[in-house]
């Protein structure tokens, strides 16, 4: 059965399915991108409790940069946060986001209790 969690009109914040939860992709408001990825990461983790799961369950996570010149400053804190020896496979790429002030989103697959 799919369970859908904080649904709109126009998408799920959560879709569990089969043991993993999907979460919608992560965006915030910040001047730096360690401030727009460290608001990213903990808009995650509430998804991620919500979901019945944590970041040592993380299966995939997909980033996207609006200029990879910020790749250094993003995973100066995504390895602070990611649990030792629980690191997901992760894609990170380039993209133009939905905000010209966005610099960052992340989506995170999960599996869940």
């Amino acid at each position: 059965m799919i369970q859908r969690l904080g649904t709109t009109a126009r998408a799920s914040k959560i879709v569990k399915y089969n043991g993993v939860a999907y979460l919608s992709g992560q965006v915030a408001e910040g001047a730096t991108i360690q401030q727009q990825t460290i608001d990213c990461l903990a808009k995650i983790d509430t998804l991620l409790l919500e979901a019945g799961s944590n970041r040592k369950q993380m299966l995939r996570a997909t980033v996207w940069l609006s200029d990879m010149n910020l790749f250094a400053g993003l995973n100066e804190i995504w390895n602070a946060w990611v649990p030792e020896g629980h690191a997901p496979a992760r894609a990170c790429g380039e993209a133009k986001l939905a905000r010209a002030e966005l610099m960052v989103e992340i989506i995170v697959d999960a599996a869940y209790n």
